[in-house]
């Protein structure tokens, strides 16, 4: 028992200083590297047939907006359609998509969907099959505000047959709001312009988010679709491409403004649901990513740790746990390794501060220095999101064994729809 323990603390230790020296790579990385992009600069070309999904479950708060960003695009628009899926509102969603569909008939073309499986990827799945031939998918969540460049950003990268899936910038549109959301925009530096663009400098495995991205339809036909038993349908699709030999391609000039929760609880039902959808994805995808025959050896080993992100946090309180455990054990040995390991441990997480050396290199990136003084800040928010991850993992594991269905958490809107400004 004292030695399994102490293993296991061990291994803990160890995995999370590997976590701290690769957000220290990828900070230095953001510093001295040249940002590489594919073909984003791209303005005239033989631009393929495009169809574009804005997911929508109750967001007659915010789905018009999307509209309305969407119809000042300069992609052609005799290549493109716009379909809203209506997701079983049962707000005015409905009116609103109806409202626009009806001025411009021959672009919007809503999908109004009255049942089904609940969920975002079983309603994307469900208006794919009836939606026009096109060449390539786009998706955004309801609350997006793209940019008139935005579409061509993420879809010229697909001319390189190599590139799948594109995946765009998200930016925080209501970052002023209170602190917490200011807090949310220096992580979304910190993913984004740190995490994602680093990856994409170094060849490793940039991630689709699941909106503000482009899809080839024959890669997506390839694989099978959206899979509609998962939360994180974007990261499944991800490792599901990889296996098929595809790419993702980041473009971090392709920025899209979103909607970031104003209240903890909101935010904290938002993090359990990615929790529980990126755990269960790292399940499935774990071991097979090791055998992935598409993929070097430094990208088989980003893939772990991009499946292994969201189970640190429960790891790490476990670690704790275990020291205190060790309190109680008389062999002196396993109380010294315990407070060596766990010096390690808090070493690798805070005491070198890689997660927010990186969160700082990005922050600096985008031109926002004052933020850095909320920093420290942002401390207490990985505690309060630790917590709450782990608990995300918790209600992964008790749903398998009590065998519950896995249900899908919408994020609540704090944006109004105006009407009159139309």
């Amino acid at each position: 028992m004292v030695e399994v323990t102490g293993g296991f603390l061990l291994v803990i230790s160890l995995i999370m200083f590997l976590y701290s020296i690769r957000h220290f790579i990828f900070g230095m990385n953001r510093l001295f590297s040249r940002q590489k992009t594919g073909f984003e600069g791209i303005q005239d070309a033989p631009w393929p047939t495009l169809t574009v999904f804005i997911a929508a479950h109750n967001e007659e708060a915010v789905v018009g907006h999307c509209i309305e960003s969407l119809l000042k695009t300069n992609y052609p628009h005799d290549r493109l359609c716009i379909i809203p899926v209506n997701d079983r509102s049962t707000d005015g969603t409905r009116i609103v998509c109806d409202d626009w569909a009806a001025r411009y008939p021959h672009l919007i073309k809503p999908f109004h969907r009255r049942d089904g499986r609940a969920g975002k990827p079983a309603a994307l799945m469900d208006a794919v099959r009836q939606a026009p031939e096109s060449e390539v998918y786009v998706i955004f969540d309801a609350d997006y505000l793209p940019a008139p460049g935005l579409l061509k950003q993420i879809v010229a990268p697909l001319f390189d047959p190599q590139i799948g899936v594109t995946m765009g910038r998200v930016v925080p549109q209501n970052t002023g709001r209170n602190l917490l959301t200011r807090l949310l925009d220096m992580e979304r530096s910190a993913g984004y312009q740190g995490d994602q663009q680093a990856r994409q400098n170094t060849g490793l495995l940039p991630q689709f988010g699941g909106t503000v991205g482009a899809i080839k339809v024959h890669a997506l036909e390839a694989v099978g679709g959206f899979r509609e038993d998962v939360l994180a349908e974007d990261t499944d699709l991800t490792f599901r491409m990889l296996e098929k030999g595809w790419r993702v391609q980041y473009v971090n000039t392709a920025e899209c403004y979103e909607e970031v929760p104003e209240t903890w609880e909101v935010r904290v039902r938002q993090l359990q649901r990615w929790a529980k959808g990126h755990n269960q994805v790292m399940v499935r995808y774990l071991f097979s990513s090791l055998y992935n025959s598409h993929l070097n050896i430094m990208q088989k080993m980003d893939a772990l740790m991009l499946l292994g992100c969201y189970a640190i946090a429960p790891l790490t309180l476990v670690g704790w746990g275990i020291v205190l455990f060790t309190w109680y054990i008389q062999p002196a040995w396993i109380l010294q390794l315990s407070i060596t390991a766990m010096t390690l441990v808090m070493f690798g997480g805070f005491g070198n501060l890689a997660a927010f050396f990186q969160m700082a290199v990005a922050v600096r990136l985008d031109g926002h220095g004052r933020r850095l003084r909320l920093l420290p800040l942002s401390l207490a928010g990985y505690l309060v999101s630790a917590v709450t991850i782990s608990r995300g993992a918790v209600n992964l594991i008790l749903d398998k064994l009590l065998e519950r269905e896995v249900r899908w958490d919408k994020t609540v809107r704090f944006r109004h729809y105006n009407k009159e400004r139309e």
